[in-house]
């Protein structure tokens, strides 16, 4: 309670009807934020700082397309050497706060052969590789021991964002997002392996916070950035300023689905 406390205190008791996290090189989304309150990470109780170049590590409270948000401006990663309930907690003070639905991006490395630089896909399922957040006593007043997972991205929100980035001509897919740890990049074997179980992207996030989330019984929805290519003849050697750049340039797409999904979802 000392984390809400603090943040009401600080934020005028403000109630978001929505929540936002923000991945690697995609923060730019907070320029489209009417913002009412800033808080840095580092001066929250109880929060994770962000560590990795990209992550700004701000809490931004404000509204998008009309409706009242809170948006991470950079997330937490298990390679960080935070604890999966770390990594979560933000979820879980975001639910705290008011939230119904959250939304999650990423940038992530295509291993379908369908994909290509620059486009988005919408995440319909996700095989997890890396621990479970759940692990440990549960808390039934957050949500039951063995959450179901049949529906882990809401069906309603992935509808309606095929059907903005079709009147926008958005190239985007829908996939399974696979979640390793890192923080190295994937072999050529490796991106094989991906795509044999069943994977069209994969990357070092989002599952959790997902998990976590479906856990309280928030519908999610998530979208990729495809930021390289893990397709045999299509691989290189990748840099985290290549990963940012790529997702820099196709940040504008995310932005206009986003804000569309948030503006037409009723």
């Amino acid at each position: 309670m000392t984390t809400i406390n603090f943040i009401k205190s600080h934020t005028g008791n403000y109630q978001p009807e929505w929540g936002i996290i923000l991945g690697t090189g995609l923060g730019r989304l907070v320029g489209e934020i009417e913002i009412d309150h800033i808080l840095e990470y580092k001066d929250i109780p109880g929060f994770p700082v962000s560590t990795v170049e990209s992550h700004k590590g701000r809490l931004i409270f404000g509204r998008l397309a009309g409706r009242k948000v809170v948006a991470m401006q950079g997330r937490f990663h298990y390679y960080e050497g935070y604890t999966m309930q770390q990594i979560t907690f933000p979820v879980r003070v975001m639910k705290a706060l008011g939230i119904q639905r959250l939304v999650v991006s990423n940038a992530s490395g295509g291993v379908n052969p369908g994909y290509e630089v620059g486009d988005l896909m919408i995440i319909n399922d996700h095989i997890n590789l890396l621990p479970n957040p759940l692990i440990g006593p549960n808390d039934d007043s957050l949500g039951p021991r063995f959450p179901d997972m049949s529906e882990p991205y809401d069906r309603r929100m992935i509808a309606l964002a095929l059907k903005i980035a079709k009147q926008t001509e958005i190239r985007c897919h829908t996939g399974c997002y696979v979640a390793l740890s890192g923080p190295t990049l994937e072999t050529p074997a490796e991106y094989r392996y991906i795509r044999i179980i069943g994977g069209d992207a994969v990357g070092m996030s989002t599952v959790p916070e997902v998990i976590v989330a479906r856990h309280m019984s928030v519908p999610c929805f998530a979208v990729s950035i495809i930021t390289d290519l893990g397709v045999d003849g299509k691989i290189k050697e990748v840099t985290l300023n290549d990963v940012i750049a790529a997702a820099n340039a196709a940040e504008p797409k995310m932005t206009t689905l986003i804000k569309e999904l948030i503006s037409q979802y009723t």
